[in-house]
C-alpha cells in the first residue's frame, strides 16, 4: 500500500533530524533544492529526440534513472512545503481549479497559448499564474 504524502513528510522530518540537518533546511536552500534536482531530472532527458523520450524512459535502466531523480524533486518539494506550511493537496487542487480558468477547454484545446491571458496590471493576481 502506498504512503500517504503526510507519512511520507514524517518520514523526511525523521531521516533530517537523525542527521540534525534541519538547519540546512530553510525555505532558500530548500526551494534552491528543488530547482537543483529538477534540473538532474532534466539532464536524463537532454539529448533524447522529443518523439523518442517515452520509448526511452521505458527502458529500465533510464526508468531506473528518471525515477531516482523524480524522487528527488519530489522529496524537495515536500521538504519545502512542510517547511513553509503548505498544504501541497490542497495547493494543486486550487492551482488546477485556476488553470480551469486561464485554460477553458473550448478554448484551450490544442493549444499552449493562455486564452484568457490579461495585460499586465488590470488587477490579475500573480498567483494565477
Amino acid at each position: 500500500m502506498a504512503d500517504s504524502l503526510e507519512t511520507v513528510t514524517q518520514k523526511l522530518r525523521e531521516f533530517a533530524a537523525e542527521r540534525d540537518w534541519e538547519q540546512f533546511h530553510d525555505p532558500k536552500n530548500l526551494a534552491m533544492a528543488v530547482v537543483s534536482e529538477a534540473g538532474e531530472l532534466a539532464a536524463e532527458y537532454r539529448w533524447v529526440p522529443n518523439s523518442e523520450a517515452d520509448d526511452w524512459t521505458k527502458d529500465a535502466d533510464n526508468l531506473a534513472r528518471v525515477m531516482a531523480e523524480a524522487a528527488d524533486v519530489g522529496i524537495a518539494l515536500l521538504m519545502f512545503c512542510d517547511r513553509v506550511g503548505i498544504d501541497l493537496v490542497d495547493a494543486m487542487r486550487h492551482k488546477i481549479e485556476v488553470n480551469r480558468r486561464n485554460y477553458p477547454a473550448d478554448k484551450a484545446r490544442g493549444h499552449f497559448e493562455r486564452p484568457t491571458r490579461q495585460p499586465p496590471g488590470t488587477g490579475r493576481s500573480e498567483s494565477d499564474d
